[in-house]
């Protein structure tokens, strides 16, 4: 798993910026089921770590918004 810094994201073009988000939320919803099934995961800080980059995509997605909307 790689850390996508807000550079990073920014860099990317829109859609490959909204497929990384639909895959970094379709790992976490699958890691919640794996969690609630009761198995265990190998990185117990993978949940924190996929949220941040979810937030970190939608709040450069926002950003862009906003500067259209000025």
């Amino acid at each position: 798993m790689k850390i996508l810094t807000a550079e990073k994201i920014r860099g990317m073009d829109q859609r490959e910026r909204e497929r990384t988000l639909v895959d970094l939320r379709e790992e976490l919803m699958l890691l919640y089921s794996m969690q609630t099934g009761g198995g265990l995961s190998d990185n117990p800080a993978k949940a924190k770590i996929l949220r941040k980059q979810v937030a970190r995509i939608l709040t450069v997605r926002n950003e862009g918004k906003n500067e259209r909307q000025s």
